[in-house]
């Protein structure tokens, strides 16, 4: 019998995240740190919004683009946030989360043989996503003495004439880095000269704590035109389970992107839909609340990891923090699988995000502060122990 599995299925490697969350599922007393989730429930009047929708009976397919209300709503949100015009009925398509929207842009946008720059530690889904769309994933390691930020110097390094696409992921998820406005200058200039496109992931756009609202690339000089924009809800609204993302970027590509969406979606789901409309109009004082809490979390997680001496970069986005445990003389793998099986606590290994992630853990403050503070009460316990 031949083997029936494609080369390239088999040779991706399984999500590092989702092993621990998975062991930990089976581990009576385990605390989990590891998975990006908000621990509050998403809020009520967007819910309420859902059961409604469900009431009247919406249970039907929506365009393959999506409900144009909701549509309309995401443009509304980027003219207000960012001052940026998408047209709901050409440049705005609603996906099945934000990881649909990565996969689709990268198949919709590469050729075989395009290189596709990932600046690492990064999301999980990058490099799988590139190598399933047949292009050639380039990774630059960012470094922690520039705060996990990408510098001209290394996206110059890394561009050869197989460059298409620049994937950016600020904030940044393992490690809560932010790019602020003169330092995409510089990368937009770059991208323009290059002629290069830019897949942004914004997903932690609405969770900034450096007090200065969050910038996206699409609004630099001569990026909006070669800038696809993903977001969704996962995140500032507390809706995971929805499953509710969207796209918005030049007309010429998201016809694209819509047409592949058409055919391995259909549409985003109904319900998720109408709560999403909710969420835009409705909901910025939620996320307000919420990003109020997770700052408590992040100052208090930071001061207690460098009490305990371990060298912890300042996040400013998102909601991790990612400590460097290289002095403890242990990798990422062992430090993370030792302190699950002795104290009953998951964080995930550095390496899951990219090899530069090595010496460094991930740690979610997507939890209680009477979580955290358990969990913190482990690690220290752990350390002393080594």
């Amino acid at each position: 019998m031949r083997d029936p599995i494609s080369k390239t299925a088999r040779e991706l490697q399984p999500s590092g995240i989702r092993k621990f969350f998975d062991v930990v599922a089976e581990m009576p007393d385990a605390i989990s740190l590891g998975v990006g989730e908000p621990d509050f429930d998403t809020p009520w009047h967007v819910r309420e919004a859902g059961i409604y929708s469900l009431e009247k009976g919406r249970t039907f397919y929506t365009s393959n683009a999506g409900l144009m209300e909701l549509r309309q709503e995401v443009a509304n949100y980027y003219q207000r946030k960012h001052f940026l015009t998408y047209d709901p009925k050409t440049e705005v398509l609603i996906t099945v989360g934000g990881s649909e929207a990565i996969d689709m842009a990268l198949r919709a946008m590469c050729d075989p043989g395009d290189e596709v720059i990932i600046p690492e530690p990064c999301y999980v889904s990058y490099v799988p996503c590139a190598l399933l769309a047949g292009a050639v994933p380039v990774t630059i390691p960012l470094k922690a003495e520039n705060e996990f930020r990408l510098t001209p110097e290394e996206l110059l390094d890394a561009i050869t004439d197989k460059t298409k696409i620049l994937m950016l992921a600020f904030p940044n998820n393992p490690t809560g880095a932010v790019m602020e406005r003169e330092d995409l200058e510089k990368i937009a200039k770059i991208c323009v000269e290059k002629d290069i496109f830019v897949i942004s992931d914004e997903i932690y756009g609405a969770l900034t704590y450096t007090g200065k609202p969050h910038v996206t690339i699409a609004e630099m000089p001569g990026m909006f035109e070669r800038t696809v924009v993903i977001n969704g809800f996962s995140k500032a609204y507390a809706m995971t389970g929805w499953r509710l993302g969207f796209v918005t970027g030049p007309a010429v590509i998201l016809s694209q992107i819509t047409k592949l969406h058409q055919f391995a979606i259909m549409c985003a789901p109904t319900t998720s839909q109408y709560a999403g409309i909710e969420a835009l109009r409705s909901g910025d004082e939620d996320v307000e609340a919420m990003k109020e809490s997770y700052n408590q979390r992040r100052r208090y997680l930071v001061a207690s990891l460098r009490q305990m001496g371990l060298p912890c970069f300042e996040p400013f986005g998102a909601f991790y923090v990612f400590p460097s445990i290289e002095k403890l003389g242990m990798t990422s793998e062992e430090f993370a699988t030792k302190l699950l099986e002795q104290e009953k606590l998951a964080v995930v290994p550095g390496t899951a995000f990219g090899a530069c992630g090595e010496g460094f853990i991930r740690i979610s403050y997507a939890y209680s502060m009477s979580e955290l503070k358990t969990a913190l009460g482990r690690i220290e316990h752990f350390i002393e122990n080594l």
